[in-house]
C-alpha cells in the first residue's frame, strides 16, 4: 500500500511545477530552471510543502540513472571519431584550460586540492540543453558554429566516464597517489571493457528477438532492465550508477534499435530526471540565496566570462574567425546539468561541503538564466571587432586574387554542391566560398574553384570577386550570417542578383529588406513542388501551372504564409484553370480503342471531349481522318475541360487501369 505522505511529496512538486515551467518557457528560459526553481520553492527550506526530501531523492536516483542513458544514446561513438583531431584537441584543450583555471582560484581561496578538483570538473560541462535550444531559437543548430558547439558538448559529456571515476579516489582518506589514480583507473577500465563487451555482443541479438515480437510491452520492459540493470551490475562491481547508465547508453547508440530505444526510453526520462532536478533544488535554502546574492553573482558573471574568454581564445585560430568563436564561447558558457550530477557524487561522498554544493547548484542555475542573453551581443561584438581587426585570423590570406566568376556561391552544402555541379556542367564561370576547412581541402583537391573564408566578412567578399559577379548565391544555414552577407554583398554590388537560401518563413521579408533579389524558403518551396505535381497529376498544362508558380513566388509566397493576394491574379488564374485544356495521351496495349476509329470512339458525344491530333510512328496527324483506327503506340492529342478530359481518359486506357483509377 503506497503512504499518503509519500505519495503527497510526489505529487505536490510535480504540480506546482507545471505552472512554473509554463511561466519560464514564455520567457524562453529552459524548464530546467523551473524544476530546479520549484524545488526551491516547495523544499523544507522553502514553503515547506514537501516536508522531507528523501521520498523525491529516492526517484531522482532513477532520474540520474535515465538521463546519462540518454545522454550515452546521444553520443554515437561513429559520430565522436568523426569530430576530427582538431575539435577534439580544442575539447581536452579546454577541459584542461578552464578546470586547470577553476582549480588555481579554488586553492587561492583557501580550498583542498580535493574539492578544488571537483569544483574544476564542475565547472568545464556545459549544458547539452541549454546550448542546442539556443542554437535552435536562432536557427543555427546546422551552422558551422552550431557543429562545433555540439561536437565540444559531444567530448565534454564522454569526459564524464573519467571524473566520475576519479570522484572516489579524491574523496580516499589514503591521499590522492599517482599509484592510486592508475589502480583505480586500470580497475575500471577492466569492468567497463568487459561490461561493453558482454552488452556489445549479447544485447543486439536479445533486442532483435524482442524486437521480432512485435510487443511494445516488452520491448520497453527490456529496455528499461537492461539500462537499470547495466547500472545496478556497474555499482556492484565498484563503479557507480551514472557511469553503468552512460556505458549502457553508448552501447545501444551503435545498434539498429537505438531510435526505437530513445522512443521508448525518453517518457520515463523525462519524468524522472524532472524529480532529479527538483530534489536538487530542494537542497537549496531561499535564505542562503539572499544571504550570498552578491557572491553568487560574482561566481555567475565569473564563470560565464571565464568559459566565454577561453573558448574564444581556443576556437578563434582554430575557426578562423573571432566572431564564431566569441558566439560559441557565450553559448557554451554556462554550467551543465552533468554538473549536478558530479556535484551530488561529490557531496556525498563529503569532498563538498553543503555551503560549497548550494553554491554550485545556484551558480548553475543562475548561468541557465543568464546564458541565452548573452549569444546576441557576443555576435554583434564579435562582428565589431572583426570590423576593426581586419588582419586577424580570418583566413583571409588564403584567398587568391579577386575572381571574375559570373556566378558566387556562398556555402557548399548540398544545395551549393549541385549549384556547382550544373555550373560546371554548363561551362559557367564558377567561384565557391566556404567555411568548413576540411570541406574546401577535399573540394580542392578534385578541382574545385573553392576558397576557404567568411562570407561575412568584407575583405574576404571582395578577395572572391563579389563585386564583380553577375549572381550571388547565399546557401548557408546560418541566419544571422546570411543577413550579414546579403547586406554586404549588395553594398558592393548594387546590380548582382543575390538569392539567398532560408529555412525560415520569418527570414524572408528581412531578406528582401536587406537587398536579396530572390529569397528561396526551404518549407514553401517543397510545398510549390508538391502542388505543382498535383496539378500536373491533374493534367492541368504545364504553362498554366508555371504561371501558378510564378504568382506564388511573386507575391513572396504570400498565399503560403496566409497573406491576403490581389483579387485580379486570383480570378486570373482560376479562369485559366476552369479553361478548356488540351492532353496528349499513349494508346496501350489492352486498350478498348486498338481498331477501333475516331468517329466511332463518340468520344465527343460521350465525353466532350475532340481528337484534334494524333501521331503515329513519330509522324503527326493535325485533325486526323474521323475513319482512321487507333493502333498501339499512337498518341492523341485530346481537348477539352478537365472533367470531360478525365472521363475520356478512363475510356481509353485499359481495362485494368481504368478499374484501379476508379
Amino acid at each position: 500500500m503506497v503512504h499518503t505522505p509519500m505519495l503527497r511529496d510526489l505529487v505536490v512538486p510535480l504540480a506546482a511545477t507545471l505552472p512554473v515551467v509554463f511561466v519560464l518557457q514564455k520567457l524562453k528560459v529552459p524548464s530546467i530552471v523551473g524544476f530546479l526553481l520549484a524545488g526551491v520553492l516547495l523544499g523544507p527550506h522553502g514553503l515547506a510543502a514537501v516536508q522531507s526530501a528523501e521520498n523525491v531523492e529516492k526517484l531522482a536516483e532513477l532520474g540520474i540513472v535515465l538521463l546519462l542513458f540518454v545522454t550515452g544514446l546521444e553520443l554515437s561513438i561513429g559520430e565522436v571519431v568523426n569530430l576530427g583531431g582538431r575539435l577534439m584537441l580544442a575539447g581536452a584543450a579546454q577541459i584542461l584550460v578552464m578546470g586547470g583555471a577553476v582549480v588555481a582560484l579554488a586553492r587561492v581561496a583557501g580550498l583542498d586540492w580535493a574539492p578544488a578538483t571537483v569544483l574544476g570538473f564542475i565547472a568545464v560541462h556545459s549544458s547539452t540543453v541549454v546550448a542546442l535550444k539556443i542554437f535552435a531559437d536562432r536557427g543555427q543548430t546546422d551552422s558551422p558554429q552550431g557543429r562545433v558547439a555540439t561536437g565540444i558538448l559531444v567530448f565534454q559529456d564522454l569526459m564524464m566516464v573519467p571524473m566520475m571515476l576519479l570522484i572516489p579516489v579524491l574523496a580516499s582518506s589514503d591521499g590522492i597517489a599517482a599509484t592510486t589514480v592508475l589502480w583505480v583507473l586500470g580497475k575500471a577500465t577492466l569492468v567497463l571493457v568487459g561490461i561493453f563487451a558482454v552488452a556489445r555482443f549479447v544485447l543486439p541479438g536479445l533486442l532483435r528477438q524482442v524486437a521480432n515480437l512485435r510487443i511494445r510491452e516488452v520491448f520497453t520492459a527490456t529496455v528499461v532492465l537492461f539500462s537499470l540493470g547495466t547500472a545496478w551490475l556497474a555499482e556492484q562491481l565498484g563503479l557507480s550508477l551514472a557511469i553503468g547508465a552512460l556505458l549502457a547508453g553508448l552501447v545501444i547508440s551503435e545498434s539498429e534499435h537505438r531510435h526505437q530505444v530513445f522512443a521508448e526510453i525518453v517518457p520515463f526520462r523525462d519524468i524522472f530526471s524532472s524529480l532529479f532536478f527538483i530534489s536538487i533544488g530542494m537542497l537549496l535554502r531561499a535564505d542562503f540565496l539572499a544571504e550570498h546574492a552578491l557572491e553568487l553573482a560574482l561566481a555567475t558573471g565569473g564563470v560565464l566570462l571565464l568559459k566565454t574568454v577561453v573558448l574564444t581564445a581556443l576556437l578563434a585560430p582554430l575557426l578562423r574567425s573571432f566572431r564564431m568563436a566569441l558566439c560559441i564561447g557565450a553559448c557554451l558558457a554556462q554550467v551543465g546539468e552533468l554538473a549536478f550530477v558530479l556535484a551530488r557524487a561529490a557531496y556525498g561522498a563529503e569532498l563538498l561541503s553543503g555551503g560549497l554544493y548550494e553554491t554550485c547548484v545556484a551558480t548553475a542555475v543562475l548561468s541557465f538564466i543568464a546564458s541565452p542573453f548573452l549569444v546576441g551581443p557576443a555576435e554583434r561584438l564579435g562582428f565589431a571587432l572583426e570590423a576593426r581587426l581586419r588582419g586577424g585570423a580570418t583566413g583571409a590570406a588564403e584567398l587568391p586574387a579577386p575572381s571574375r566568376a559570373k556566378v558566387l556561391i556562398i556555402g557548399y552544402g548540398l544545395n551549393g554542391r549541385n549549384l556547382a555541379r550544373v555550373l560546371r556542367e554548363t561551362g559557367i564561370a564558377y567561384r565557391v566560398l566556404e567555411f568548413n576547412a576540411v570541406t574546401v581541402h577535399r573540394a580542392a583537391a578534385e578541382g574545385e574553384p573553392i576558397s576557404f573564408g567568411d562570407g561575412s566578412r568584407p575583405d574576404v567578399l571582395h578577395a572572391v570577386g563579389a563585386e564583380h559577379a553577375q549572381i550571388i548565391v547565399i546557401a548557408i544555414s546560418d541566419p544571422v550570417g546570411a543577413r550579414r552577407m546579403t547586406r554586404l554583398a549588395r553594398d558592393m554590388n548594387a546590380l548582382a542578383v543575390i538569392i539567398v537560401r532560408t529555412r525560415y518563413v520569418a527570414e524572408i521579408d528581412e531578406l528582401y529588406r536587406l537587398g536579396a533579389t530572390e529569397v528561396i524558403p526551404e518549407e514553401f518551396e517543397t510545398s510549390v513542388e508538391i502542388f505543382a505535381r498535383v496539378l500536373r497529376r491533374l493534367h492541368v498544362p504545364r504553362n498554366v501551372i508555371a504561371l501558378q508558380v510564378d504568382l506564388v513566388r511573386g507575391e513572396r509566397y504570400g498565399m503560403l504564409r496566409g497573406l491576403e493576394l490581389p483579387h485580379q491574379s486570383m480570378r486570373d488564374v482560376q479562369a485559366l484553370l476552369a479553361a478548356t485544356l488540351t492532353e496528349t495521351f499513349l494508346i496501350e496495349e489492352g486498350s478498348p480503342s486498338i481498331g477501333v476509329s475516331i468517329r466511332d470512339l463518340r468520344l465527343r458525344s460521350e465525353t466532350g471531349v475532340s481528337i484534334i491530333a494524333l501521331v503515329r510512328a513519330g509522324a503527326p496527324q493535325v485533325n486526323p481522318d474521323p475513319d482512321v483506327r487507333l493502333e498501339v503506340g499512337d498518341v492523341v492529342v485530346l481537348l477539352g475541360s478537365h472533367t470531360a478530359l478525365e472521363a475520356a481518359m478512363t475510356l481509353l486506357a485499359p481495362a485494368a487501369t481504368a478499374g484501379s483509377a476508379a
